[in-house]
């Protein structure tokens, strides 16, 4: 079973800036979530995806996530998306031996500003970047899904 093992932590300052790799708009929207699962739609440049996650259980949980046709990810977000879509440039960053994706919020969220690093275990040791600031990654209010439904502006 596939397993993602993340860690997140909010971003203090914009010294990450000058080690982007690479940029990327990202639209995504939630199909359906409930205790188990969530169903989200991403748009993300030309590309787009469905994915389905598990709960979380610490920083894992299960994930799959397949390849979709861009037009049909888009009528995803227009027609099936249970609220707003979410909106962000993700900017890839490496520090050590790990890329970090920084997300930069718009709309909703604007002002909000995360960093997640994938992990091959939860032990992993990693180098932890000096603008990464408190972590957030047992804090529900931080999934993208609830950012979704109660965006940060509004906290």
């Amino acid at each position: 079973m596939p397993t993602e093992i993340e860690r997140k932590f909010l971003v203090d300052g914009d010294g990450w800036r000058e080690a982007v790799e690479s940029e990327t708009r990202i639209m995504q929207g939630y199909l359906a979530n409930n205790q188990n699962a969530t169903v989200r739609v991403r748009v993300a440049g030309e590309q787009a995806w469905l994915t389905i996650k598990g709960m979380m259980r610490g920083p894992s949980r299960s994930e799959y996530e397949y390849a979709i046709p861009s037009e049909d990810a888009v009528a995803m977000l227009d027609e099936l998306a249970v609220s707003a879509p979410i909106d962000k440039v993700r900017y890839r960053v490496r520090c050590g031996g790990h890329i970090w994706d920084l997300d930069v919020f718009a709309g909703e969220n604007q002002g909000l500003v995360m960093a997640e690093v994938e992990l091959a275990s939860e032990d992993e040791p990693f180098e932890m970047p000096d603008w990464a600031g408190r972590e957030v990654t047992g804090d529900g209010r931080y999934y993208n899904v609830n950012l979704a439904r109660h965006p940060y502006r509004h906290w």
